[in-house]
Parts: C-alpha cells; sequence; structure tokens
C-alpha cells in the first residue's frame, strides 16, 4: 500500500511538473511579443502555433532528463537546497536539448530572450510546486500519515544520534521501530525508549516480521566486522539501506560528506572557507580593511610621531606570528616595549604593569591601538579583520601539545578582533576559553557574524580590562 501511494505521489508530482513547464512555455511567448520587458520584438510576432508545436517534445525531454537525473527520486531526507540544484541542472540540461532540436528542424530563429524568460518563470514555478508539496507532506506527516518505519543497527552514539535527529524532524514521517545490537545482552531492553529487537545475527528473522521501509546502518568503527554481513542480508528486502560512515563519531570542526567524482568522501574536520565564502571574505577584508585603514591613518601618524619622540627605537614593531594552515607570517604593531625588552627572560607573556612599556606603550595596549598596523597585513592577505587572534611559533608548539583541538583554530586566518576578544578574553585569560570561543566562530562563520564581531569591537573591544 505504503508504494502505491509512493508512486501515485510520484505521479501527480510528475504532471504537475509537466503542466508547470507548458505554461511557463506559452507564457514566455506572451512575455516576449506582447510585452516590452527588455526590449521589442524586431523581426515582428510568430504565431502562437509555432510554439505550441514544441510543448509535446519539452514534455518528452524533461522526462526523458529528470529520469536520468533522478529528480523523482525519494527526498524524505535530503534538504530543499539540494532538489533545487537538481531541478536547476535538469531545467537547464532540457532547455539546452529543446534549443538544439528547434534549431535543427526549423529554418526560423527563436527568440532568444523568450528561452530566458521560459527558464525563469519554469525554474520558479518548478520551486513553487515543491514547497507546496513538502509543506503539505510535512502537515500529513505530522499528523502521522505517510509514514516510513525504520530500523536501527547501533547502539552506540550514531544509533542514538540518528534516533535525535528523527524525532527533532517529525516532518520527515520516519519512526523508528527498534534497534539492533551486537551484544546479545541488550536484547530486550531499551534504548533511548525504543526496543532493542534483537542481535545482527537474528536479522533475517527481523525482516520479515517487521518489514521497515528504511535500514539505518550506524555501526561503530569497532563493530564494522559485521557490515558486511549486514548490508548482504538487507540486499534481499526492498528497505531503503542508509549508511552512517563509523568516523562520524570523531566528527570535528565543520566536517561533513564530500564527493570525488561520485565517490563520497566524509570529512571530519575543514575550514568553512572555501569556494565562494573564501571570495567573500577576502572581499570583505579588502573592503572594510581599506576604508578603516584610510579613516584611521591621520592617528597612525600622530601615534607614529609620539613614540618616536618618547623613546628610542622603531615606530613599528614586527614578530613571526603562526596563521592559516600553520603558516608563519610577520604580524606589524606599533612598538609599546624596549627595543631590548625579551633579551633576558626569553618570550614570556606580557604582565599587568609590565616594567618593560614604554610610557606611550602602556596607554597603546591598554587602548588596543598598537594593533592598528595589522590592518596592513590584512590588505596584503596575511590577515583578516575578524578571526582567532595569531600566537608565536614558540607558544603554538607548547599549546599544541597541552590543549585539545588547538590547532583547528589555524584552519582560517588569524583575525585583529575575534569573538573571544570581544567577550573579554584578551592577554593572560583562560586559553582553554578561549580556543572554546575561536572555535565557535569558525564553526558559526559567516559574514554577517564578522560585521557584528567589528560592531562589538568598536562599541566594548578598546579600553579591555584584560589588555595590559
Amino acid at each position: 500500500m505504503l508504494k502505491k501511494h509512493a508512486q501515485f505521489f510520484k505521479s501527480l508530482f510528475f504532471i504537475s511538473d509537466l503542466v508547470a513547464l507548458s505554461l511557463a512555455w506559452v507564457l514566455s511567448y506572451y512575455l516576449r511579443f506582447y510585452t516590452n520587458l527588455i526590449s521589442p520584438p524586431i523581426l515582428g510576432t510568430p504565431p502562437l502555433s509555432t510554439y505550441l508545436e514544441f510543448v509535446l517534445p519539452l514534455c518528452l525531454i524533461w522526462g526523458w532528463v529528470s529520469k536520468k537525473i533522478h529528480l523523482y527520486r525519494p527526498r524524505r531526507i535530503s534538504h530543499l537546497l539540494h532538489e533545487t540544484f537538481d531541478i536547476v541542472k535538469s531545467l537547464s540540461f532540457a532547455l539546452i536539448i529543446l534549443i538544439g532540436i528547434i534549431y535543427l528542424l526549423r529554418r526560423f530563429e527563436f527568440s532568444r530572450l523568450a528561452f530566458l524568460y521560459f527558464w525563469a518563470i519554469a525554474l520558479f514555478g518548478l520551486m513553487i510546486i515543491r514547497i507546496l508539496y513538502r509543506k503539505t507532506l510535512k502537515i500529513l506527516r505530522k499528523r502521522g500519515y505517510n509514514q516510513r518505519y525504520a530500523l536501527i543497527a547501533g547502539t552506540g552514539l550514531l544509533g542514538k544520534k540518528i534516533l535525535e535527529k528523527v524525532e527533532l524532524h517529525p516532518e520527515m514521517g520516519i519512526q523508528v521501530i527498534g534497534y539492533l545490537t551486537r551484544n546479545q545482552e541488550e536484547v530486550g531492553q531499551r534504548v533511548s525508549n525504543i526496543p532493542v529487537l534483537g542481535a545482527y545475527r537474528d536479522l533475517e528473522h527481523i525482516l520479515k516480521e517487521k518489514k521497515p521501509d528504511i535500514f539505518f546502518i550506524a555501526l561503530p568503527i569497532y563493530e564494522y566486522d559485521h557490515l558486511g554481513d549486514i548490508i548482504n542480508e538487507l540486499r534481499g528486502h526492498s528497505a531503503d539501506i542508509k549508511v552512517i560512515p563509523g568516523a562520524y563519531e570523531f566528527l570535528g570542526l565543520r566536517g561533513g560528506v564530500d564527493e570525488l567524482d561520485g565517490l563520497p568522501i566524509v570529512s571530519l574536520q575543514s575550514s568553512p572557507l572555501y569556494g565562494w565564502n573564501s571570495v567573500f571574505k577576502r572581499a570583505f577584508d579588502l573592503g572594510f580593511g581599506s576604508l578603516i585603514l584610510a579613516m584611521a591613518s591621520p592617528l597612525m601618524a600622530l601615534i607614529a610621531l609620539l613614540i618616536k619622540l618618547t623613546s628610542k627605537g622603531p615606530v613599528l614593531y614586527r614578530q613571526e606570528r603562526v596563521g592559516m594552515d600553520g603558516h608563519t607570517f610577520e604580524m606589524l604593531k606599533f612598538r609599546t616595549m624596549r627595543v631590548d625588552a625579551e633579551k633576558e627572560t626569553g618570550p614570556v607573556w606580557v604582565k599587568e604593569n609590565d616594567p618593560r612599556r614604554t610610557k606611550m606603550g602602556a596607554f597603546l595596549r591598554k587602548t588596543s591601538l598598537d594593533e592598528l598596523p595589522q590592518l596592513i597585513n590584512v590588505i596584503q592577505g596575511e590577515m583578516s579583520l575578524v578571526g582567532p587572534r595569531p600566537e608565536r611559533p614558540f607558544f603554538v608548539e607548547e599549546f599544541k601539545i597541552k590543549v585539545p583541538f588547538y590547532m583547528l583554530r589555524h584552519k582560517i586566518k588569524a583575525g585583529i578582533t575575534g569573538w573571544a576578544q570581544v567577550n573579554g578574553l584578551r592577554g593572560n585569560t583562560s586559553l582553554e576559553k578561549r580556543i572554546e570561543y575561536d572555535l565557535y566562530y569558525i564553526q558559526n562563520w559567516s559574514i554577517g557574524f564578522d560585521l557584528k564581531i567589528l560592531l562589538m569591537t568598536l562599541w566594548k573591544g578598546f579600553f579591555n580590562k584584560s589588555a595590559h
């Protein structure tokens, strides 16, 4: 009965798309030849019948392309964004094929603007259908209709995580009816209020009795010796098989699933700044960095003059720091210490009322104005306006041994200011707490988050009690 219902919805879905495509094709004709949205037609107005001749070929092409791309596969767990990408791909391929057929069969030229109108209108119509379809199914599933029943192999962390996600999203219409386990002692018990129906060796009997629609395999790595037997047993049944890799137990920063030419690859930790994200981040840094540097230039010139007049030595201080991917660079600061400040002590943390500071340096450090030259590092691409504060190689070598996940903060560029700094974690404060805030920033990075941190820096970042 469930398969009949699924086939009915699939057919209804397909017919709705064909109607939307046909209407979009006709509407594109009227928009092109009976309105002047972009430019009036130059070669006259062809009869509507000329365009109507290609409605049937369009529907046939759509049927073929959508089948090849598996556009109407079950998407109970899939995100709308993934479906949108498939729609764009299917629609573009179908239109290219249709254009090729039109120019092969006809001697006159169809309007290119009409093709553009069709693509835009059809995409809008197909997306509206899917949004309405998903909304309808969500309502039905929350009321107990259109349900799918699932079994989970694995009672560990991953198995519990699947149950948590399923219960968090009732609109998916998935009901977990039981677990399977490696340990015979667990059979008959309940995990998160779901019964453990049997051991892995009981799989054949349980499949015949329960007839699940979905089978989640969530084995921890140390149970992978059972994986082959479980999959071989499942192949003789109609349940959808979903495998959650055991490596997900070790999922870290910005983890997820990538793809290499159709081969799924589990990424346990990665930088959020790749592709367009890196472009947006760089554009943000260049735009705002250049603006802030231009506005701060008179103040920086005054500070440079005061440093020169009040102490011996260079105005700028260059110090090696560790940046993105562990690469080192020379970070610029206004000099706030004596020239020979670390001659006797070596690399050490700056303390409150540090005697090595110059009089001007004490003020600059307290107000964080000594950091202004790092705007040059930002323009050069060595730093970002916002990110984890960079440390010296000496301290990085020490911290990466003592502090778990410390090196993950180097997955993005170091920043002049950061989430930890605007929350009062500067200077000689809890290193573990700073790492926690840095990783939260990386995990939740966005341009809006960067802008928020910059505004918070202007509001409360200066005159911080932790700055020495």
